[in-house]
């Protein structure tokens, strides 16, 4: 190999190694602490995380919230003797001076009366120089709580003594969290309310989407000691505990907070007589999923206490939402206190929380849920604190079928509010419709907004078809956040069941946006069948626990097939150098029966951005792709659209792609959860891969038990010696071998070692390009062993495994 190629080859390697591959670890956050903050403030909050080392930059999806980096921080340690001792003298000090500055002197004389004797040390044999020196050389530890120390309360003295030297804290280290970055977020004060998604750029790439919300409420951190048992900074001195003792909070206000293994944290306020307080939490809303725990993430509970201590109400959920809401109308004035804990008394850096306590808004109830499309509707609904009893609900086109919408009341917003909006004809329920004499007569296709609105009940409609029609009945209601856990039966004029559903597991939940993918119980029914003869059909709708009311609404689709489909793209979060190819996932959901071929596009896309391999085969639910970047590195990352598109009953049928990520529950149950964007940071690179494109025609034939030779070609020659393929989550029987390089480029084969299949297989090949070197031998250590570097993806190669 030349001079020149050599050099080429050890940069373009040092390049890739640094920047991205397979041998680069994911940057990933774990955590926000807090997640959020008020309109019109300026907040420092904590990323915490792995292989966050190189941080550079903060993205925040939307407007009016801005962040930086203020400083990344390294896994914190076990503290050395002398750390420890340097950071008690340190909090001793800031103590002194805050008791002086709050109680005067005479009460500071006091608190030093009643200081426990010290045990005096030993004489030392170091002189007071060189005692003087060691202090010089002991740094305290790098920790958020210990910046700015100088200004710290007595609150907050007692809280990083908790913190940093409480027992508790002896717990094994989690390595995925152990990374912190401290950010500073600026809020507008115009900023929309609600969740954005937060990410940080390293330079190894973009982490994971963390959910920051933007609130209305006054914020306020807690400090520990909080629990019930909380004791003085130092026993025995109740003047200083006093001053200690948290004061109560004023209403309305929201509670951030984190709990660590067996901790309770409860927060004081004061509430009048008549007011009707809502509790309401974020938890698992923030964090929907925990890999490494059982039942995969925050379960809170909440609890309140009178000013005598006695429990007055408890709650460990809202309904199916493991988020708890507690609702409580205030029976005489006083000092209330509100605890919060896991409910099996876990604990970690993730279990984060926030509780919005005072008279908010907040319904319980809504009817209809949903309407047709540019149909002007309004709801009607029910709840706490709400001055209106009417919603109305945007209806406008959009491709959207679930949407969401607040109540604005005053100064205050609403929890967050389902709906659905489709094009079919639509009718209320008419009660009393339980028996086959009584059911409610429909013309299809229709949709039938209706409760189950007693337990018990059981709602019937009827229709006539004829032999071998086919007919779909489907429940829209607990993704739509109804209670409701619908069980479906379609039964002939005789009574005897065709079909029956209880729950249908919607394996790619993620696609209906916001709140699907956070569903891990799927009560929504859905049934198909083809009717066997002329005549009348009835369709029974209950709750399978026989439980109902006026918030247990539905809509019912009653109606022949409709072949349609929504599609799904993850991650969310993607990196590359410049030049490069990145995998991305498709995933399609296919309704009614729909089983053809779906093209994938970009949309709105900026110049130099291209999908390879951008389609799904007929039948197929899942299929990776790469995206092309541009040999130019924008300044910021781009957001991408991607869309999908099918012939469905002589119409072209176009969908959006709805950004997700794959998250784990529990160590086994794998979930996609929406993201708001798609998000691509094109890394800039000295040395890039050099692109490849395909040769010939595609997709590529690969006939059962034989092989098919694959070309790539380049316009300048490139530097390919050397360079090794490898098929990453290739279909089962496919091997890639005989790479060798030609003039034009290179050239690979494809083969199948299954001798036989059935039908043809469609999909696309993704391929890695690695390079091995051997780093230069340091003087006296033995000789390095190679190392393999990943160079980055080909364009996907669209394959064929055809039969003999």
């Amino acid at each position: 190999m030349s001079l020149i190629r050599s050099m080429l080859f050890v940069a373009l390697t040092l390049s890739v190694t640094t920047a991205w591959g397979q041998n680069v670890r994911e940057p990933h956050i774990g955590y926000l602490y807090p997640a959020g903050g008020q309109q019109g403030t300026v907040v420092m909050i904590t990323a915490g995380g792995q292989f966050l080392g190189g941080v550079t930059d903060v993205y925040v999806s939307g407007e009016g919230v801005h962040a930086s980096v203020i400083q990344y921080i390294k896994p914190f340690r076990n503290l050395q003797k002398e750390q420890r001792q340097l950071l008690q003298r340190r909090l001793q000090e800031v103590r002194d001076k805050r008791l002086a500055e709050l109680s005067g002197k005479d009460l500071a004389s006091v608190v030093a009366r009643e200081k426990p004797v010290q045990k005096v040390p030993e004489e030392s044999t170091t002189s007071d120089k060189e005692n003087a020196a060691q202090t010089e050389e002991v740094k305290l530890p790098d920790h958020p709580l210990l910046f700015d120390l100088e200004n710290k309360s007595l609150r907050e003295l007692a809280h990083i003594r908790n913190i940093i030297f409480a027992p508790r804290k002896k717990q094994q280290p989690n390595r995925q969290l152990a990374e912190m970055v401290l950010i500073k977020i600026t809020i507008d004060s115009e900023a929309v309310p609600g969740n954005r998604e937060l990410r940080l750029g390293t330079s190894t790439g973009l982490t994971n989407p963390m959910v920051f919300q933007v609130g209305l409420l006054p914020e306020v951190c807690e400090l520990e000691p909080n629990n019930r048992q909380a004791n003085p900074e130092i026993p025995n001195m109740p003047k200083l505990a006093n001053l200690l003792k948290a004061k109560p909070i004023d209403l309305p206000v929201l509670l951030n907070g984190q709990i660590t293994p067996g901790d309770i944290d409860r927060f004081r306020f004061y509430a009048q007589q008549g007011q009707r307080i809502v509790m309401k939490t974020h938890a698992r809303s923030l964090i929907p999923y925990l890999a490494d725990a059982v039942p995969g993430w925050f379960q809170a509970t909440l609890a309140l206490y009178d000013a005598t201590g006695r429990e007055v109400a408890f709650v460990d959920d809202y309904r199916f939402n493991p988020d708890p809401v507690l609702f409580y109308q205030i029976p005489e004035d006083g000092e209330y206190e509100l605890e919060i804990r896991d409910s099996i008394y876990r604990g970690r850096e993730d279990f984060i929380y926030r509780i919005a306590v005072g008279e908010q808004p907040f319904i319980t109830q809504m009817f209809p849920l949903g309407a047709r499309k540019r149909a002007k509707t309004t709801a009607l609904v029910d709840g706490w604190n709400l001055s209106e009893k009417q919603l109305s609900l945007d209806t406008k086109s959009g491709d959207t079928v679930i949407r969401q919408t607040v109540l604005r009341q005053n100064d205050g917003l609403s929890n967050n509010i389902l709906y659905a909006v489709d094009t079919l004809p639509e009718c209320d329920e008419t009660e009393f419709n339980d028996t086959t004499e009584d059911s409610q007569r429909i013309e299809m296709p229709k949709i039938i907004n209706g409760r189950i609105d007693r337990p018990g009940d059981i709602d019937l409609y009827h229709f006539e078809a004829g032999a071998g029609a086919e007919v779909v009945a489907e429940v829209y209601a607990r993704r739509l956040n109804s209670p409701l856990d619908a069980l479906l039966r379609l039964t002939d004029a005789s009574g005897k069941v065709l079909e029956w559903n209880d729950d249908h597991v919607i394996e790619d939940n993620y696609l209906y946006k916001d709140i699907m993918g956070l569903v891990t119980h799927h009560a929504d029914s859905y049934l198909t069948a083809e009717l066997p003869k002329n005549g009348t059909y009835y369709i029974h709708l209950s709750d399978s626990q026989s439980h109902g009311g006026m918030a247990y609404a539905y809509r019912l689709r009653i109606t022949a097939p409709q072949p349609d489909f929504a599609l799904c793209v993850t991650p969310s979060s993607l990196s590359t150098i410049a030049g490069g190819n990145v995998p991305v996932c498709i995933h399609a959901l296919r309704k009614d029966g729909f089983d053809g071929e779906i093209k994938v596009m970009l949309k709105d896309i900026p110049a130099g951005f291209q999908l390879s391999g951008a389609r799904i085969p007929a039948g197929c639910n899942r299929v990776r792709m790469t995206l092309s970047v541009p040999p130019k590195a924008p300044d910021q990352p781009i957001v991408l659209k991607l869309e999908g598109s099918a012939r469905i009953g002589g119409q072209t049928i176009s969908h959006p792609a709805v950004p997700a990520d794959e998250q784990m529950q529990a160590f086994l149950y794998r979930h996609l959860v929406p993201a708001k964007e798609l998000l691509v940071l094109v890394q800039k690179a000295r040395w890039r891969v050099p692109p490849l494109e395909l040769v010939g025609d595609s997709p590529v034939r690969i006939p059962a038990g034989g092989s098919a030779q694959v070309r790539f070609k380049r316009p300048r020659r490139p530097v390919l010696n050397d360079m090794q393929l490898e098929l990453n989550e290739p279909p089962e029987g496919v091997t890639l071998h005989d790479v060798t390089v030609v003039p034009e480029g290179l050239t690979f084969q494809l083969n199948n070692e299954r001798n036989a299949v059935k039908s043809v297989l469609v999909d696309n090949l993704i391929i890695e390009a690695f390079r091995e070197f051997t780093p230069k031998q340091q003087q006296g250590k033995p000789s390095p062993q190679k190392r393999r570097v990943s160079m980055g993806f080909l364009p996907a190669v669209p394959i064929e495994v055809v039969p003999q």
